[in-house]
């Protein structure tokens, strides 16, 4: 799937900031190396690591996972239903509501890491199921208009911001 353009993303700058890559990528790549880098990082911590959180008040490595999990079902959500002709805009979320609410705390670091890999991988197979025409639907998210085609793509740009705040705020710790 090729990379989005601009105006598959107007006027939603949080949109363009997970949309860094260069237009030559390959999204199935992407997923794919990303995929390998969150396992080999999750799959070496133990479960008191995955309740370590850099700071009072942020989330711990577990819950940082979770989120992405729970991103990840939304924009995969939102693609789909764009993808089926859907017209109504798609609603927002605060995702540190969502996490007050999901309890990730409380499930294993082990059965978070499953939610992902299977979230991850239905997200391949709904993206790669995705015909030209679908992947160029626009409809509406969050009060702003976005292709199918970008919010694959934004699937892939939230976790590399989040791969960032792992690497730099997270894995120091344990160093």
């Amino acid at each position: 799937m090729h990379f989005p353009a601009n105006y598959e993303y107007p006027n939603a700058p949080y949109f363009a900031e997970y949309l860094n890559f260069p237009v030559e990528a390959n999204l199935f790549e992407v997923y794919e190396t990303q995929t390998a880098e969150i396992l080999h990082i999750y799959n070496k911590l133990s479960e008191q690591e995955g309740n370590y959180a850099y700071a009072e008040g942020k989330w711990s490595l577990k819950e940082l996972l979770g989120h992405m999990v729970d991103s990840e079902r939304i924009f995969a959500y939102r693609a789909l239903v764009i993808s089926r002709g859907e017209m109504q805009s798609l609603p927002g979320f605060d995702e540190n509501e969502y996490m007050q609410h999901a309890g990730y705390e409380n499930q294993s670091l082990a059965a978070v890491i499953i939610q992902y890999q299977t979230t991850r991988a239905a997200t391949i197979a709904l993206v790669q199921s995705f015909t030209l025409t679908q992947g160029n639907a626009i409809g509406l998210a969050n009060g702003h208009k976005i292709s199918v085609r970008a919010l694959a793509w934004m699937i892939a740009g939230h976790e590399k911001h989040h791969l960032n705040i792992i690497q730099a705020r997270y894995l120091a710790h344990f160093s």
